[in-house]
């Protein structure tokens, strides 16, 4: 794999590039005693939405008004004078309004991107934005009582890609689940399936079930699969010994259920954390650690937090009176483990909405233990609302039950649920069309990206059947001008700060966007220019700008790991 460093990113390039240019004309106009001696301001250089003025803009003159105290078009007009393009990517400048800058660059420099892309291949995009920061993505951790839900579906969707871009930026990144497998939700978990045991020998009448109980009917099924393991072997047995047994069968198989599904859906973890390795070490530890600090305290037998010194709303229950860990207490002393132990300089957690009461907590007690919160990201993640035939659709037709991320990966390719999982910002709300999931028209966004790819693999077969093949040595990239060229190799150029805006933002969808971008730029390419029947020297470069879209679509898809096929 190639040094990220040494991989190209032409936007940033071009953006550097031009920073220099404005800062040389900037302190040249003050050895010229044209501007007075005062120090230069922050200035924006960016891509404009409108590039049909101008390929990158700068506020330079407007920034600098009020410290040179002059107008921003006398200001635009002393740079322009003084600009020198000579060895950049640039060729002029233009003033523009009540001063922007907007400049051009020369055609060698979209020349440039399309060999970038070519020779950078499957690499291309990568960066190092990240600096090899330590990063820890921990995302869907569901409840090994049970099976995965819609919202894990989600969850699992987002936190896997963005885990792909932070690598791609540049950032060390590893990928965790959180195994619930302690505390009173395994001790709640045992009681349940030890109920539905017993009532399968003494009949539901007889055995009382735990109104607090887990009522699925997959704890039935647990219930089950164990009788029809050990028999009746249990029945008569100290409850806390049957309890454990039942744990003991029945947990592993559910934890492997969970990674199988998870892989299935081509999400692979670096790290399964054990919340029982926590127990009652590193747990103990925490609350020490807390103790020195006088913020805990005993009431009603139980041991109490005092997480309204660190910006809590209430203080909050470490132990209980049976003595058994709160969640809270165990997720203390998880983080800690996870910056002061394993040394994560940034921690990533993908949570359900519901969960938005317990960031300011958790975040508190990061600080109140040692360590800072705000290295302590929370994304949270809103609902997913399935539509069949227009209408909601809640139950699985094979089951009679909630959906399920085993049911999702069930109905629709997997390509299109990683997609449509990814197509909106975690925050908001949308509707997953399971219709238009499965639909093999342009129409679902997934087969228009992939089609996209697929028909640049169909020219380039049509190429070799017609007897014409690829030869780089031919092609003049300077050729390439038209409108849609241009638009389609700014989009090309874009790609590595796309990937890495993505990291930084904590969203993947702009991915998916991007690739949506990238298939309605080529298609709309193909439709105005011909590759194929042009004189060599630009049908070389036509097909060369196929093949740098094919590749950059192949790995924009590859982030997301979804297929890029050949034909369709």
């Amino acid at each position: 794999m190639c040094n990220p460093s040494s991989l190209p990113n032409p936007v940033l390039s071009a953006t550097e590039s031009l920073r220099a240019i404005i800062a040389g004309a900037f302190r040249q106009a003050q050895e010229e005693g044209v501007f007075p001696a005062a120090e230069m301001p922050a200035f924006v250089v960016e891509i404009p939405a409108d590039t049909r003025h101008g390929d990158f803009a700068s506020n330079i003159a407007m920034a600098s008004a009020r410290a040179l105290r002059m107008a921003p078009q006398k200001i635009a007009a002393a740079l322009i004078e003084r600009f020198t393009f000579s060895g950049t990517p640039f060729v002029r400048a233009e003033a523009a309004g009540p001063g922007f800058l907007n400049f051009f660059l020369a055609p060698e420099w979209f020349a440039g991107v399309v060999r970038d892309v070519l020779d950078s291949g499957d690499q291309y995009g990568r960066s190092n934005a990240g600096n090899g920061e330590k990063v820890m993505v921990e995302f869907v951790s569901a409840n090994p009582t049970g099976p995965m839900h819609m919202g894990n579906a989600r969850g699992a969707a987002i936190g896997d890609c963005l885990a792909s871009a932070l690598d791609a930026a540049g950032y060390d990144v590893t990928r965790e689940f959180y195994v619930n497998d302690a505390g009173n939700q395994i001790l709640k978990f045992g009681a349940s399936l030890y109920a539905r045991y017993l009532q399968i020998y003494r009949g539901e009448d007889a055995v009382p079930f735990p109104e607090d109980g887990y009522h699925g009917e997959d704890i039935r099924e647990n219930a089950r699969e164990f009788a029809d393991a050990f028999g009746d072997k249990y029945v008569d047995a100290p409850a806390e010994e049957a309890e454990k047994a039942l744990v003991d069968y029945v947990l592993p198989r559910n934890i492997e259920k969970l990674r199988a599904d998870l892989s299935r859906y081509r999400v692979d973890y670096d790290v399964w954390f054990y919340e029982s390795t926590l127990h009652p070490d590193a747990i103990d530890d925490a609350i020490a650690r807390l103790r020195e600090k006088g913020l805990i305290y005993e009431k009603d037998s139980a041991l109490w937090y005092k997480a309204t010194a660190y910006g809590g709303e209430k203080d909050e229950v470490l132990v209980r009176q049976n003595g058994t860990p709160t969640y809270f207490a165990a997720d203390i002393a998880y983080h800690y483990n996870k910056f002061a132990v394993r040394g994560f300089s940034r921690v990533i957690n993908i949570w359900g909405a519901d969960h938005h009461g317990h960031v300011a907590r958790l975040k508190g007690a990061k600080d109140a233990i040692g360590l800072r919160g705000d290295k302590l990201d929370i994304v949270l993640m809103q609902l997913v609302r399935l539509i069949r035939d227009g209408e909601p659709y809640r139950m699985s037709k094979r089951t009679g039950k909630a959906i399920t991320l085993s049911d999702i990966i069930d109905e629709i390719p997997i390509d299109a649920a990683r997609f449509f999982f990814n197509m909106r910002e975690a925050s908001s709300t949308f509707d997953f069309d399971l219709d238009l999931a499965v639909q093999q028209s342009s129409e679902n966004p997934v087969y228009y990206v992939q089609y996209a790819h697929a028909r640049i693999c169909s020219i380039m077969a049509k190429l070799t059947a017609d007897s014409i093949t690829p030869e780089r040595e031919k092609a003049d990239f300077l050729r390439l001008g038209t409108p849609e060229e241009i638009e389609l190799i700014r989009l090309l150029a874009a790609f590595p700060n796309e990937i890495a805006d993505a990291a930084r933002a904590y969203d993947p969808a702009r991915l998916t966007h991007y690739a949506t971008q990238l298939a309605t730029l080529f298609h709309k390419f193909y439709t105005v220019c011909r590759v194929a029947g042009e004189d060599e020297a630009l049908m070389q470069a036509r097909i060369h700008l196929c093949l740098a879209a094919r590749q950059t679509l192949r790995n924009v898809l590859g982030l997301m790991k979804i297929t890029a096929p050949e034909s369709m």
